[in-house]
């Protein structure tokens, strides 16, 4: 059984529940884990905030030194780790497989980005009656970060926000998905391997939310990272706010992905194999609505078909899948009603629809009209493709804009300059040219517009989320 990691202690629950992990492809108990009671998460805190007094004293280089480390661990285990992560999520092998290799792109990154934090200088004399004065900043530690982690991408997500917040001088309370945590569990052993000490890493597993509530109004932490639903964000939120705690969040998304009358057909199509169908479509920032140009559906309708029929469901395990199933059986049932409730509103099942477990087949709907609710803000975490057809390009630009969320989106157009149009007026924190919206390397910043949420991610602009700004003032120096 897997145990909780709070200060150098890996305990069980304090009322001994325990949650069971199962692989959702064959429906195999894995292991079973705590269900982190709100004592847990109290004394997680305190422990967190005696760590990180010690932790920050560290320079920044010994910090990313002990990360480095880490990542050689993970490259060591790699094999075993990739397993273990297709099992416990259901992504194929040979996405688990990418997903661990990401760990030596990107925690290098945020190691090499960190020794370069130099704060910033306001020489004398850049304001009247500032001629003998220097300013100059340095950044801080915010101290005790929970770290939220969702169930598609989580080692992906945990390179995003443990890494970042270590480096600044942080300690982390680590808390994976209740779905799939044993990847990240393996994780926090390898860090305290490494050489991050207990306290500065913590690990606490739940279900249903009740610990991240507990711990987003815990007065003693300085900063909820969070990706998930938009629900759990706002309660999050709500929670920080008794407090002034602060908040990143990344949330839902219901990316619309234009086809205008001269885009590349054929490479839109290539792009939703990409875009729509990895992780089998559950990703945030995956294109989900498909607004297409009306003298370009029909072609683009037939090959889409064409393309679904050579992608059949297989076992994760099999190293030629290209798509698993959904991280649950009931993930997969909402997916179904999903398409059902579409369906019964008017649109048209042209391809796939089924389930049998936690697999559900590529989708197409079309006769989506801009009035039904996928047209919107149903979001559909799964590999769903519905179709709305478009004549004029501000009609698809006001189409993509009237959900409330703006993650991200795409546009497609032989025209540079429709591309930049289109790009221009998308409402959302990320907008692709030619490509489907599901893009997200380390470097770039990433983070949502509207319901979609607050603060951005990236090698770019995760340290000034990671930590607080302190200025100095050196009077009449000069």
């Amino acid at each position: 059984m897997a145990k909780n990691l709070i200060g150098s202690e890996w305990v069980d629950a304090s009322d001994g529940k325990v949650i069971e992990v199962y692989n959702p492809a064959t429906n195999e108990l894995i292991d079973t884990v705590p269900d982190t009671t709100k004592e847990d998460c109290d004394r997680a805190v305190e422990a967190a905030k005696k760590g990180q007094k010690e932790w920050e004293k560290k320079p920044i280089h010994e910090r990313a030194s002990i990360l480095m480390k880490f990542v050689s661990l993970v490259e060591a285990h790699k094999d075993e780790l990739a397993k273990l992560l297709s099992d416990e999520t259901g992504k194929p092998i040979s996405e688990a497989i990418g997903e661990i290799a990401n760990v030596s792109i990107g925690i290098p990154a945020f190691c090499e980005k960190a020794k370069h934090e130099y704060g910033k200088v306001i020489p004398a004399g850049v304001e009247p009656g500032q001629e003998h004065h220097i300013q100059y900043t340095e950044q801080y530690p915010l101290g005790v970060v929970v770290a939220v982690i969702p169930f598609n991408f989580p080692s992906d997500l945990f390179c995003q926000k443990v890494p970042p917040a270590l480096l600044m001088g942080n300690s982390v309370i680590l808390k994976p998905s209740a779905h799939n945590p044993l990847t990240l569990t393996k994780y926090v052993e390898l860090l305290i391997e490494a050489g991050v000490p207990g306290g500065v890493i913590n690990l606490l597993n739940g279900a249903g939310g009740e610990a991240v509530q507990a711990l987003a109004e815990n007065p003693g932490v300085a900063l909820v990272t969070l990706t998930g639903s938009t629900i759990a964000g706002a309660e999050t939120m709500a929670k920080c706010a008794k407090n002034i705690t602060h908040v990143t969040l990344e949330l839902g998304g219901n990316d619309a992905f234009i086809l205008c009358k001269d885009g590349d057909v054929d490479l839109a199509v290539k792009e939703i194999v990409w875009g729509r169908l990895y992780n089998t479509g559950q990703v945030c920032c995956a294109s989900k609505r498909f607004i297409i140009h009306k003298d370009v559906k029909e072609e683009f309708l037939n090959k889409l078909v064409e393309t679904f029929k050579g992608i059949p469901v297989k076992m994760p395990s099999d190293p030629e899948a290209k798509l698993g199933c959904l991280i649950s059986e009931q993930a997969a049932i909402n997916v179904e009603k999903q398409v059902n409730d579409t369906v019964a509103a008017g649109a048209r099942l042209v391809f796939g629809g089924r389930r049998k477990g936690a697999f559900y087949e590529p989708t197409i709907l079309d006769g989506v009209t801009k009035d039904m609710d996928v047209a919107k803000d149903m979001e559909i975490f799964g590999p769903v493709v519905p179709i709305i057809e478009f004549e004029d390009l501000d009609e698809a630009i006001e189409i993509a804009n009237q959900s409330s969320y703006g993650l991200c989106g795409c546009v497609f157009s032989k025209d540079m300059k429709t591309c930049q149009y289109v790009a221009d007026k998308l409402e959302c924190g990320g907008a692709v040219i030619n490509g489907a919206s599901f893009f997200r390397p380390f470097e770039m910043p990433f983070g949502g517009w509207k319901h979609s949420g607050i603060g951005n991610e990236g090698v770019m602009t995760t340290f000034e989320e990671m930590s607080r700004t302190k200025t100095f003032v050196l009077k009449n120096i000069i």
